[in-house]
C-alpha cells in the first residue's frame, strides 16, 4: 500500500482576468468581494487570488459582483478548456485556475429621419463601415419620424454618420453627425 498526501490539503481559489481596461472589476466567492485592478500593461491579463484557502471537497463559486464602468465581465473557457470553470468542488482538479473574459462595452449609433418621401436614403458610419438603408415610407407625410440604427461602436470610439446616398429627388444632412 502506498499513503501520500494529506487530509488537511488546502486550495487557493485563483485566475486570470483577461481584457481589463477599467477599474472597478469586483469578484465574489462564498460572499467574499475581491476587486481586481487593470494590468500596468496594456492588453496583459491579471492575476488574482482570494485569501481564504478551501480544503478539499469545499465548494467554490466566482462570480462577477461589480462590472468596470464601460465593460461587462463574465467567467469564460480557459484556453485549454471547454467550459467556464468558476464553480466547482476544491480537489477534482490540481489547482483552481479561473478564466474571466472582459469586453468593451459597445453603444448603439442611431437617431431618427424626418422628412423623407423618397427612395434610396443610406446613411453610413464611417468608423465602423455600418450601413443603413431607408425604406421608403408608404403614403409618407412629410413629417413623420423613422428610427434608425447602425451597428453599435466600442465605448471610447469616435463614429461618423453621413448621408452616402441621398434619396430620390430630396437632399438630406445629418445633425450632430459625430461623437465619441
Amino acid at each position: 500500500a502506498a499513503c501520500g498526501g494529506s487530509d488537511k490539503a488546502e486550495f487557493t481559489v485563483a485566475g486570470s482576468v483577461n481584457g481589463l481596461v477599467y477599474d472597478d472589476l469586483v469578484l465574489t466567492n462564498a460572499g467574499v468581494p475581491l476587486k481586481v485592478a487593470p494590468p500596468t500593461t496594456a492588453g496583459a491579463s491579471v492575476r488574482f487570488a482570494f485569501p481564504d484557502k478551501l480544503e478539499y471537497g469545499d465548494t467554490y463559486d466566482v462570480r462577477v459582483l461589480t462590472h468596470p464602468k464601460h465593460q461587462f465581465c463574465e467567467p469564460s473557457a480557459p484556453p485549454d478548456g471547454l467550459y467556464a470553470n468558476n464553480a466547482d468542488t476544491a480537489g477534482r482538479l490540481r489547482t483552481i485556475d479561473i478564466a474571466i473574459a472582459c469586453k468593451i462595452s459597445e453603444y448603439t449609433v442611431g437617431g431618427t429621419i424626418t422628412g423623407l418621401t423618397g427612395a434610396g436614403l443610406v446613411l453610413a458610419n464611417g468608423s465602423t463601415g455600418g450601413t443603413y438603408t431607408a425604406e421608403t415610407p408608404k403614403n409618407p407625410p412629410a413629417t413623420t419620424p423613422i428610427a434608425y440604427e447602425l451597428p453599435p461602436v466600442k465605448f471610447g470610439t469616435t463614429y461618423g454618420v453621413t448621408v452616402s446616398k441621398q434619396p430620390a429627388g430630396q437632399v438630406c444632412t445629418v445633425a450632430n453627425p459625430t461623437g465619441t
